[in-house]
């Protein structure tokens, strides 16, 4: 006979071991980008919406529960933002909870949201920062890191609310750079707590008139138009200069290899990653070249060539600036330039 345990008496030595307490909280955001939180009767303090993890659920499958038994509302639990780890406190458990990104809700998902079977409480919706203010004190540092994660991209390490020192997210950028120079930080806390920047190429091309190849994308503002081109896939090992062929083969359907480097522009966002992009030169499309454009359905909406007098209004003002450059360094011969914010960079000369 074996001497292995069977499969009944492995669950039921672990079942009895103590653990610690798992819930869910659904950081919870509609269309214009604001927080929902409850306040219920027989309660002081407003919270976030969330449940306990029960029996065999997951965090993820435990939210979705509490949201549709709580609220009746059902839509799908989004990435993992912050997991907060708690000592043990009035029920004498450790706690460990996992914050998740529900929405963005449409204007009709946010106003159909309420307490099912009529129980008392209130549903609100504020701002980000409204939200943190109107929080207890032990809610509010988890939904502030949950955010920077969101807005990063990343993910928050708490213990009792705090950012550990090597979280992606949620350390405050003073104290980040605080414990780096002073030389606390391992290897690996070192790379997580390291600021992130994303990189995109993009490629100018004009028509035998001057004017600029633009595409309108299907997602984001409606009525903006951008330079073809995109994200640079890195983790893939890909450069810069082959993002740029790959995306104009992708979103005009153009073999070409992109030409020389016109501009690097760097811009930043206090709370956000740093964005870099490089700008190629596509050269002049003539009408041939023009008429095999092919777009990927779904994604682009439409393409036009616009004058460079004409692109206020169409694109954003960075990228407005950064077109204007690239084609005065084209124009003159001049370049890469370094751009901030689309304007270029004077290096400082000394005496």
């Amino acid at each position: 006979m074996s001497d292995r345990p069977s499969p009944e008496a492995v669950r039921a030595h672990f079942a009895a071991r103590p653990a610690p307490l798992v819930a869910a909280t659904g950081v919870v955001l509609d269309h214009r980008g604001r927080v929902l939180v409850l306040t219920t009767s027989g309660q002081d303090d407003p919270e976030l919406p969330c449940g306990t993890v029960e029996d065999t659920e997951t965090p993820e499958t435990g939210l979705a529960r509490a949201l549709a038994e709580e609220l009746d509302l059902r839509v799908p639990v989004g990435r993992l933002l912050a997991v907060d780890s708690c000592p043990p406190g009035a029920l004498g458990r450790s706690l460990v909870i996992h914050l998740h990104l529900v929405g963005p809700l449409t204007a009709d998902e946010a106003e159909d949201v309420s307490f099912a079977d009529g129980e008392g409480g209130g549903v609100h919706w504020l701002s980000p920062d409204d939200a943190a203010e109107r929080l207890p004190e032990r809610l509010a540092p988890r939904l502030r890191a949950a955010l920077a994660a969101l807005r990063t991209g990343s993910f928050a390490h708490l213990v009792a609310g705090v950012p550990q020192p090597g979280s992606p997210a949620g350390l405050d950028p003073a104290d980040r750079a605080a414990l780096e120079r002073a030389g606390t930080y391992d290897a690996a806390s070192h790379r997580a707590a390291r600021p992130k920047a994303l990189t995109a190429a993009n490629v100018v091309f004009t028509d035998e008139d001057g004017a600029v190849l633009l595409v309108q994308p299907g997602y984001g503002e409606p009525d903006r138009w951008l330079l073809p081109g995109g994200g640079v896939d890195s983790d893939l090992g890909e450069t810069p200069r082959e993002a740029a062929a790959r995306e104009v083969r992708e979103e005009i359907g153009l073999e070409r290899d992109p030409g020389r480097l016109l501009a690097v522009n760097w811009s930043h966002r206090p709370g956000h990653p740093a964005r870099i992009r490089f700008l190629y030169d596509g050269g002049v499309l003539d009408p041939a070249a023009l008429a095999r454009i092919r777009l990927p359905r779904h994604e682009l909406l439409r393409w036009s060539t616009v004058r460079p007098a004409e692109l206020r209004g169409l694109v954003s003002p960075v990228l407005r600036r950064q077109i204007e450059s690239c084609l005065a360094a084209r124009a003159e011969g001049e370049g890469p330039l370094e751009l901030h914010e689309g304007r270029p960079v004077k290096p400082h000369r000394g005496a």
